[in-house]
């Protein structure tokens, strides 16, 4: 039964009533398309990419799993289960997630379409390398098929698409094996971002990286940052006591955010202090030291509703991809930047980025540095976000559709350049165009 709901991206900004219903391919039939469409699953694409006011159809409740190789770890599993389920269930079993974001409670088919990377990019590439097919509803209702074989225009538009294509039904993933579910975390202070990077490149070799950065620092200490390296335990680096039950370790006790935090709690004083603290503590920490997969991969899932935090306006997460020749410029100019403004990030995260996957028209990664950013939603912020994007341009790098709540057609067509000729003759070869919008696409005519 179709109802009216309020409906926001994770960053709460901007809000539209929807149309919504569930949806289900075993009963609904092609004339549900005979108006724009779109499918949300968790929510938790940041801005509009999941909202459209005529028909914005429910994702999650299609979870099951359908069958698993143990001898490969190819699962195959319904398109709205989240990742939070697969670990729930494979982690106990010796299998984790091939690439993962930073929160476990998006769906398959969110990160498919988002063709979402982690702290292992640089080494294993992002989500879509390591789907084997997918089933795809289609406009005209048709399920087809697509893998690196069969409908491959289909199947390389869809990794990235932001689910623009068709609806996402069934994925077949592979899985990677684990011994244990903890990981061996390595703290590098790095004094400012020319250290930060170097010790990514020295580190090359790493199975994950990220880093925090503080935004706000000037001067000699401009860009200093913590570098987190990881690698899954195995059984013998555990201690004695644990190696018997290498898979359990002590559940997070989530916490919650249950108001929205005043406007005034994130200023430019407070968030000084924080980094300054952050930055402290972590200079401090063992060199080596074992976490659990959930501290070291999601530590803001412990606290839910953490998007609050950023008070009832809501916020903008800013994401940007630079190429690995004009990264370390385009950076500097973005901090300065930012710490000319006055708006420092509470949440700054570098990442490096492997080679990008030219074939997926809107696959975000792109061989360089990666820096995400989030701004408590104010005319001053998104007056330094035009800024910063005009930087990524200019040294021609792109931003991240996931994140994306505010961007500008022209900004976009900047980044993605001719890749998006071919994608949307796509979407008007198949139909798709006319059945499957968002908000987001509208903006940015896709």
């Amino acid at each position: 039964m179709s109802r009216v709901e309020t409906l926001s991206g994770w960053g709460r900004w901007p809000k539209r009533d929807c149309v919504v219903d569930d949806f289900d391919p075993a009963t609904d039939t092609p004339d549900r398309f005979n108006h724009s469409t779109i499918t949300r699953g968790a929510g938790r694409s940041y801005g509009d990419a999941a909202m459209n006011p005529d028909m914005t159809f429910l994702g999650p409740l299609r979870n099951r799993f359908i069958s698993f190789d143990p001898e490969a770890g190819d699962l195959v599993l319904q398109a709205g289960a989240k990742l939070s389920e697969v670990l729930e269930a494979f982690v106990p079993r010796g299998w984790f997630l091939p690439v993962t974001p930073g929160t476990k409670f998006a769906t398959i088919a969110g990160v498919l379409a988002v063709d979402a990377h982690g702290k292992n990019h640089h080494a294993e590439g992002s989500f879509g390398d390591h789907v084997n097919w997918f089933d795809l509803m289609q406009a005209d209702g048709q399920i087809k098929r697509c893998s690196p074989k069969d409908s491959v225009h289909l199947f390389n538009a869809t990794i990235g698409g932001m689910g623009l294509t068709g609806h996402i039904l069934t994925v077949s993933i592979k899985l990677r094996r684990i011994e244990t579910a903890w990981i061996q975390q390595k703290t590098l202070p790095a004094a400012n971002l020319e250290q930060a990077m170097q010790l990514f490149e020295d580190h090359q070799d790493a199975t994950y990286s990220v880093a925090w950065l503080d935004c706000l620092a000037k001067g000699d200490a401009r860009g200093r940052s913590l570098i987190y390296l990881g690698e899954h335990a195995s059984v013998a680096q555990l201690p004695a006591e644990q190696r018997s039950k290498p898979f359990d370790y002590p559940a997070p006790k989530p916490k919650s955010m249950p108001i929205d935090a005043p406007n005034w709690a994130l200023n430019r004083f407070s968030l000084k202090a924080f980094n300054y603290l952050y930055y402290r503590k972590g200079t401090k920490a063992p060199p080596v030291e074992l976490v659990d997969y959930d501290r070291y991969f999601y530590p803001l899932d412990a606290i839910h509703q953490w998007n609050r935090l950023y008070g009832k306006r809501g916020f903008a997460q800013y994401q940007c991809a630079l190429p690995l020749a004009s990264a370390k410029e385009a950076l500097l100019e973005q901090l300065d930047a930012i710490s000319k403004a006055g708006l420092g990030s509470f949440l700054a995260v570098l990442k490096r980025l492997g080679p990008g996957a030219p074939n997926r028209p809107l696959s975000f990664p792109i061989e360089g540095y990666t820096l995400a950013l989030d701004f408590p939603l104010t005319p001053q912020a998104l007056t330094l976000m035009d800024l910063l994007d005009e930087i990524t341009i200019a040294h021609g790098g792109r931003l991240y559709l996931a994140k994306d709540s505010r961007m500008t057609q022209a900004t976009f067509e900047a980044s993605y350049g001719d890749a998006l000729t071919q994608f949307r003759a796509l979407r008007r070869q198949t139909g798709a165009y006319d059945a499957f919008q968002s908000l987001q696409s509208r903006r940015l005519n896709l």
